[in-house]
């Protein structure tokens, strides 16, 4: 098995396979590769070049309009995402990238306009998640807009914890977070900390259950140091392999600097999203952080 096979999952792959008679197989398989090493910026290059010379197809529109989210440009990622959704409207990754395109064009839009973005949102998602059900992925999607929607626009905690239930059946780690992160949502803190206790109890180096305990903290305000000895536990743990979902050293050092900077320790907390950065160029997050 190649190092790619190894590396990507199965929709990354069958992506490289249809660049594989062109010319420009090589530069899409490098940016593919970019991507899933989180190196954005150099992924956003080798398709923007792709792109230019051989023309837009399915694939770099998908890669330029999710790179486009995570840069925050929503201008350029829309057309992307809604082109190749028209082109590939049975692509459940494709609707749900749709739908973050619109969640984001609803948070940016004025107010007469919101609704009508929260709904092609809602609808991307829906879609997704219809034509993938044993995929969590796009039920965590649909977490996101139930915990963050209001009511008029289809959101609502019932909704939420019922896909966190779902996403439980289907992969019993993934449901721990799914209901750590509704639970935050609904205020009901000690709830979310307790769905790592179990795991730490049995795996003291657990890195997924000692980030979300981590990230608990973070999210809550509470137990403060407790995340920070979870978080700084992670450091010295091997970081996981790059994946889609899965906390990064990035991740760690960015939610370590919000601990601190909660706790008032501005000086450590900017050295943590400093350090963020250096693990990360691309962690948008550290970057925001460090501008406030």
């Amino acid at each position: 098995m190649s190092i790619v096979r190894k590396c990507l999952r199965p929709h990354i792959i069958y992506a490289i396979l249809l660049f594989a008679s062109s010319g420009q197989a090589a530069d899409f398989q490098q940016g593919v590769l970019q991507y899933e090493g989180r190196h954005y910026s150099a992924a956003r290059e080798i398709f923007s070049e792709v792109e230019l010379e051989q023309g837009a197809t399915v694939e770099t529109d998908f890669y330029l309009g999710r790179l486009a989210l995570w840069f925050d440009d929503l201008p350029v990622a829309l057309p992307h995402l809604e082109r190749c959704a028209s082109l590939a409207p049975q692509q459940a990754r494709i609707q749900n990238a749709l739908g973050d395109a619109c969640g984001l064009a609803a948070q940016k839009a004025n107010i007469f306009a919101k609704l009508g973005w929260a709904k092609r949102c809602i609808a991307a998602y829906e879609r997704a998640a219809e034509l993938e059900p044993q995929n969590p992925a796009w039920r965590w999607s649909l977490i996101g807009y139930y915990i963050n929607a209001p009511c008029l626009a289809g959101g609502g905690m019932g909704k939420a914890y019922a896909q966190a239930a779902e996403i439980r059946r289907l992969d019993a780690a993934n449901g721990r977070e799914a209901f750590a992160t509704v639970y935050l949502a609904d205020s009901r803190y000690n709830e979310a900390f307790g769905e790592f206790a179990p795991v730490l109890s049995k795996s003291p180096d657990d890195f997924l259950a000692l980030y979300q305990v981590g990230r608990c903290a973070a999210v809550s305000g509470q137990q403060l140091e407790r995340g920070i000895t979870a978080l700084r536990r992670c450091l010295i743990l091997p970081e996981p392999e790059p994946a889609n979902g899965i906390p990064s050293y990035a991740n760690v050092h960015y939610r370590l600097g919000d601990l601190l900077e909660k706790k008032g320790c501005a000086e450590e907390a900017k050295a943590e999203y400093a350090r963020a950065l250096a693990t990360n160029a691309d962690f948008r997050p550290a970057k925001v952080a460090l501008r406030n």
